[in-house]
């Protein structure tokens, strides 16, 4: 079902509120430009400074939006399981394909923990669930052997695995088995990490260059390497430069540039600094996206 180039939405802003016509606009242009799924209120989305109104009511635009043409995967995480109880039910309740959901972060909580909180989730409705293991921002790293234990639920049906560490792709193939989905959560690395037995990558860059992002995933998948890797060296110094400060930052600033959003966002944040507007410039030019 999850496969492919699958952006992990920005959500814009104007004025300080969410730009809703604008994130309508965004779900259109994907589709046109081939994305293979969309992901809303992820860190990218900035869920972190969304309202539980405003998370919800993206969900909500992106999957009626889409309209049942390509996968939603709804951000749906919190370190507090009730919440994150809430927003799994919401996400089957307005017709998510699936829900995202982040290993508990600051709290860290243990491995049996951790099966503990992504199994009440899992009981507590339908929907097909997602794990997303990025140790470097939550303090916690779901082993394999805690995700095999996961996957033999029935709806834990893959990890977004942003731990870039390549052969962690196979050890989890041993423990869930070739079947579990494993989708990548870091874009500098997905050419190599669908040679290990990924088949997609959750994307930031994809916000801006989702066509070359979508190309290099479709190359992969069919086993055409070379193809891909003259794809990634197009596009390696716009994963480095859109990360050289918060990555969600450089893709607003890099989709500014090429008239899709403002690059608006909330605080803590702010928008990337002169250097790092320039070298998102010169990456848009390497790539062939910007004149």
């Amino acid at each position: 079902m999850l496969k492919g180039s699958m952006p992990a939405l920005v959500t814009p802003f104007k004025d300080g509120a969410v730009d809703f016509d604008t994130l309508k606009r965004l779900v259109e242009w994907h589709i046109e430009q081939g994305s293979h799924g969309l992901v809303p209120v992820g860190t990218t989305g900035e869920s972190p400074t969304l309202t539980h109104k405003e998370h919800e009511a993206v969900i909500e635009c992106v999957v009626t939006a889409v309209a049942g043409r390509i996968p939603v995967v709804a951000g749906a995480g919190s370190n507090n399981t009730d919440e994150a109880i809430r927003f799994v039910q919401f996400a089957e309740k307005v017709g998510a394909d699936a829900a995202l959901v982040v290993t508990p972060y600051y709290n860290k909580p243990t491995q049996a923990g951790l099966i503990a909180h992504f199994t009440a989730l899992h009981d507590c409705a339908n929907i097909p669930i997602v794990i997303y293991n990025i140790p470097g921002r939550s303090a916690v790293d779901m082993t394999p052997a805690t995700m095999g234990e996961l996957a033999k639920l029935p709806r834990i049906i893959g990890v977004k695995d942003a731990t870039g560490d390549l052969a962690r792709v196979c050890a989890q193939r041993i423990t869930c088995g070739p079947d579990f989905l494993q989708i990548s959560g870091e874009d500098a690395t997905a050419h190599g990490f669908n040679a290990q037995g990924g088949v997609g990558c959750i994307s930031v860059t994809a916000n801006a260059a989702p066509a070359l992002c979508s190309q290099l995933q479709e190359a992969t998948l069919a086993g055409d390497y070379g193809k891909a890797l003259t794809i990634q060296d197009r596009l390696m110094p716009l994963h480095q430069a859109i990360f050289a400060e918060p990555g969600l930052c450089g893709a607003k600033y890099a989709m500014s540039r090429l008239g899709l959003c403002d690059e608006e966002m909330r605080l803590p944040l702010l928008p990337v600094t002169e250097p790092v507007r320039a070298r998102i410039d010169d990456a848009l030019r390497h790539a062939g996206l910007l004149n």
